[in-house]
Parts: structure tokens; sequence; C-alpha cells
């Protein structure tokens, strides 16, 4: 163990390039995971969201494209193109009470949607982490067609 303490700072003259790389790399991992912890929305497994949905009944938004919505989905979502997806809509206002899950195909698109929510002033705002795809994956239950 010391000798390799002992010929590290000979590696790190030897190899800025790498050990620099390694540090923006590492910063950018701590601010993501800070930017996770600060943020006012929680992301769920499949899992959780089945707990979820046991427990409270959340609303289930779908914002996939509408031909993946047909082909596979939450049972019980709700689709909305993203396009679309508006909180300040009538149908979807009257639901800041209760929790609101937002799914997309693979989880990528739905924390914009997110944000959008909580700046409307909806209290409890979860993602499926992953999408459809990690629902699936879990071998869990999915709906196909309109509804």
């Amino acid at each position: 163990m010391s000798d390799v303490l002992h010929k590290l700072p000979e590696f790190i003259s030897h190899n800025m390039a790498l050990v620099a790389l390694f540090v923006v790399l590492l910063l950018a991992i701590i601010v993501i995971q800070v930017m996770m912890l600060f943020r006012k929305y929680k992301e769920l497994t499949p899992a959780g969201l089945t707990l979820l949905i046991n427990r409270e009944g959340p609303l289930m938004v779908d914002l996939s494209a509408y031909a993946d919505y047909e082909k596979a989905h939450v049972p019980g979502s709700r689709h909305v193109a993203m396009s679309q997806f508006d909180p300040e809509h009538k149908e979807l206002a009257k639901a800041k009470d209760v929790p609101v899950v937002l799914i997309d195909k693979d989880g990528r698109n739905t924390g914009k949607a997110a944000q959008r929510l909580i700046k409307a002033g909806f209290a409890k705002v979860y993602v499926l982490g992953g999408g459809v795809l990690a629902w699936q994956q879990a071998q869990l239950p999915v709906s196909k067609g309109k509804n």
C-alpha cells in the first residue's frame, strides 16, 4: 500500500490528462447527486409505484408518444401528449392534492414536466424511473391499446 502512495505523485505528473478527466467526472457525479437530493419531485422504482398505487391511488399520466402508449402502458395511466401537457388544465388542476406520477417510455422526458407541475402548485409529484421499459423489465402487467 505504501508503495502505491509513493508512486502516486509520479503517476499524476505523467498522466495529467487522465487525472483532469477523473476530477471532472467526479465533480459531475457529485453535482448530479446533489441536484437529485434537492429536486422537489421523487423518482419511483416499479416496486415503489406499485406501493403508491395500492396505498394512495395516484393519478398516472403517461407522456409517451401515442404509438408507444398503445403498445404498452402502466394499467390505469392516462395518455397526454407531451406537447399538450398543461399543469393548468382544468382536469389536471383538480388533482393538486392527489399524488401525480409522470410516466413515459424510458423515463428520460418526465423531469421537465415534473418541474412544471411543482411550479403550478402540485404537492406530491413523482416520476417512474426508467419509464414503461423499467415497468416491463420488472415483469409487471401492462395494458395495450387505448385503455
